[in-house]
């Protein structure tokens, strides 16, 4: 607490400069009880000072941090800025003594419009670089023990020790320009606000800008020539929830703390802290159906306590609860207390805000819309399973994917937990960052209700020039999905022209399985996709006529990407059940499947699904192996073929007997040399087998080598047939 005088004709104004640390439970403890003390009329917080006509939200009921100010720029939403505040966060404390108190209150350091302009990131990550320094000369290894230590159970009047700790430091180090600036904005205020009549001032700053608002402020105009001239650009400011994790170090958060969870702890529990913690932990563990009885915790306290004694430290800090954690509550098992670090040291509590804070009305809309769903926004990632047949899951599906169309990724696809093979099932992993809010205020220029802004950015990206093919199917399947039913005429005109002028078959073959899941997703929505059907049958016509000449002359990586595409339409033209676009294709498939002047990959992959459809039958199919494994071309011509063949159907071999002879024994054959050669190219076919199939495989080869080695017994079938019967009749045989 330092003690600043301006002087006045009638009578000088007292100024107590408050140094803190951002985010720190022993600031914001002092904080209140230098207030308290000194009952000033007006309370200056470092922050962005065109923030004031929001403050008055603070004190509202439905106001629960970990929130943040959120300041954007108006024409660029994009680029925008955070200031956050936990519950343990000083300047939080004083926004709230001050409005409880009927103290004036506001920001002063830079407008927001001022930071933005000078694209400079938020946080203040020099005052931790120069409290480092401070506790390394404290003997300590990080400067988060040593303010444990000097701070968090420290008293008022450290407030003068670190002020003038900062002050030395400050004429070693230096400061940067942009600090000078925001100094030089904090006078400024200072100076406006005594000349506006307040006499008892307190400053709440961080603790690097202290030494600069304390003794005589001197004139004005040095701070004047260094503030003109600064850029600026109109910038809009609200309140967004934030949370615990994103007040992390780990989150790159510039004014980041490393255990936000634990500081929370040790400011709304300042009796028992450190038994009132075990007990936490102890029931995160017990969630996870770990035995913790009331004796751990005990054992766990005494622990903790007693490595502060031996420390020199009069109570227990987090790395001693850390220890004993690790030691009593979790065994040794770093697994177990990384699951108690994340859920507690650092924590997961998302805040909220005030339903009278100003927002967009597309943030609005998303609310009522959210509300009505039942979807609460969580920092904590969590599993949506969502049934179609159900209306309100239906829905649910619909915002969702309306969202992630305008780039708001609150709920991500994931694989399902339950076992399902019915199109009607989705799964979401549901996560609400706080830099959504930025996201929210981005997709607003779209419109001012989700399906509307969602509907505008789909019909803004058809209409690109240049937007590829297999991208307007994505967007067609998107919108579906989405349910936006109005972009799909346009859609499916932009997809039969852009079509239409691509001449790239490998382009046409991967826009099509897109274009058919299309159509059958329609059918389960209920969408009437009638007129996609032409498109699909022009495309197949496209693909199935150009297919023979695309074969041609390819490399082992073109026919690599030409085979990717070959399973794709297959696989889609099942899921359509057309028997026309069937015949079709098999036709395409026979033609290329009878070559011998391209790559063998591609002639084996053609064969098998040839002959797994019927067009081919077994007895043909074998000898096509067999002739593609005769002498006559080279050891990794012949594997590409088999490549090609077997790649994904291992249970092929273990149950066709005569195919398993006929690889078996063109591998046996193999020269030391072809082997090495032939190696890579088993490896991927063999390797893309399920592990069941390859275990049976494995059993299959075992087998079959003991039956070549090992001659099986005789079996009289007839003496067994004689037992059998005896034993029936109950007589001896």
């Amino acid at each position: 607490m330092t003690d600043a005088l301006f002087d006045r004709a009638d009578a000088p104004a007292e100024i107590r400069v408050f140094g803190i640390r951002h985010h720190g439970p022993g600031s914001a403890r002092a904080v209140l009880q230098a207030l308290a003390e000194f009952e000033p009329d007006t309370v200056l917080i470092e922050g962005p000072s065109d923030a004031d006509p929001v403050l008055p939200l603070t004190v509202a009921d439905d106001m629960v941090p970990p929130v943040a100010l959120l300041a954007y720029a108006r024409d660029e939403p994009a680029r925008a800025a955070f200031w956050p505040f936990a519950a343990f966060s000083p300047e939080w404390q004083a926004l709230r003594w001050a409005y409880l108190h009927d103290a004036d209150v506001r920001f002063c350091d830079l407008p927001a419009s001022m930071s933005l302009g000078a694209e400079r990131e938020v946080g203040d990550r020099a005052t931790d670089n120069l409290l480092g320094i401070l506790a390394r000369a404290g003997g300590y290894s990080d400067f988060e023990q040593w303010w444990d230590a000097v701070v968090e159970h420290g008293t008022a009047q450290a407030f003068d020790e670190i002020t003038d700790a900062m002050r030395a430091l400050r004429e070693d180090v230096g400061i940067d320009d942009h600090t000078a600036r925001r100094e030089a904005h904090m006078r400024q205020v200072l100076r406006a606000t005594v000349k506006a009549g307040a006499r008892a001032i307190a400053v709440v700053c961080g603790a690097m800008h202290a030494p600069a608002l304390t003794g005589r402020l001197g004139p004005a105009a040095p701070d004047a020539r260094l503030l003109k001239g600064m850029p600026k650009v109109k910038t809009t400011l609200t309140w967004v929830p934030w949370s615990h994790s994103r007040l992390s170090l780990s989150s790159g958060y510039g004014a980041g703390i490393t255990s936000p969870g634990w500081y929370h702890h040790l400011f709304t529990q300042p009796a028992d802290t450190t038994a009132r913690w075990f007990t936490r932990v102890a029931r995160v563990l017990r969630e996870e159906d770990l035995p913790v009885s009331s004796a751990h915790i005990i054992e766990a306290t005494r622990l903790a306590d007693t490595l502060a004694a031996l420390r020199g430290r009069a109570v227990a800090g987090l790395d001693e609860v850390v220890e004993a954690t690790r030691s009593v509550l979790c065994d040794g098992d770093d697994v177990l207390l990384g699951l108690v670090s994340r859920r507690l040291v650092v924590g997961e509590a998302l805040g909220s805000v005030s339903e009278d804070t100003p927002t967009v009305p597309l943030d609005t809309d998303l609310q009522r819309n959210a509300k009505s769903l039942r979807l609460k926004r969580s920092a904590e990632a969590r599993h949506l399973d969502l049934d179609l047949r159900r209306e309100i899951d239906v829905a649910r599906s619909r915002l969702l994917h309306r969202l992630a169309l305008l780039g708001i990724d609150w709920g991500r696809p994931a694989e399902s937990e339950v076992r399902s093979t019915g199109t009607f099932r989705e799964t979401w992993t549901l996560r609400w960052e706080p830099e959504l809010s930025v996201a929210i205020v981005e997709a607003s220029r779209w419109g001012t209700t989700v399906e509307s802004a969602a509907g505008a950015t789909v019909a803004d990206r058809a209409t690109r020039s240049g937007i590829a093919l297999a991208d307007l199917t994505e967007l067609l399947e998107r919108a579906l999905l989405a349910d936006l039913r109005t972009t799909i005429p346009s859609l499916v005109t932009a997809i039969d022209a852009a079509a239409a002028l691509d001449h790239d078959v490998l382009h046409l073959m991967s826009a099509l399985p897109t274009l058919v899941r299309t159509v059958r997703y329609g059918d389960v929505r209920g969408t009437d996709l009638s007129s996609l059907e032409h498109v699909c049958d022009a495309l197949l016509a496209r693909v199935c006529a150009g297919l023979p000449a695309a074969v041609t002359g390819l490399d082992h990586d073109a026919a690599d990407a030409l085979r990717t595409a070959i399973d794709d339409v297959h696989l889609a033209l099942a899921l359509r059940e057309d028997p026309t676009a069937t015949v079709r294709w098999l036709d395409t498939l026979t033609s290329v499947s009878e070559r011998d002047d391209i790559d063998g990959l591609l002639v084996g992959r053609t064969t098998r699904m040839l002959r797994d459809t019927g067009r081919l039958g077994e007895y043909e199919a074998s000898v096509r192996v067999a002739r593609a494994l005769s002498v006559g071309s080279s050891a990794p011509a012949k594997a590409r073929w088999i490549d090609g063949f077997l790649g994904g159907g291992g249970l092929l071999l273990v149950h066709d007997s005569a195919l398993f002879d006929l690889v078996d024994e063109w591998i046996s054959g193999l020269t030391d040399d072809d082997f090495v050669d032939v190696l890579p190219v088993l490896r991927r076919t063999f390797g893309s087998f399920a592990f069941g199939e390859r275990r049976l495989l494995g059993q299959t080869v075992r087998g079959e080598r003991t039956r070549r080695t090992e001659a099986p017994p005789a079996v009289d079938r007839g003496r067994i047939a004689l037992t059998a019967t005896a034993s029936i009749l109950g007589v001896s045989a």
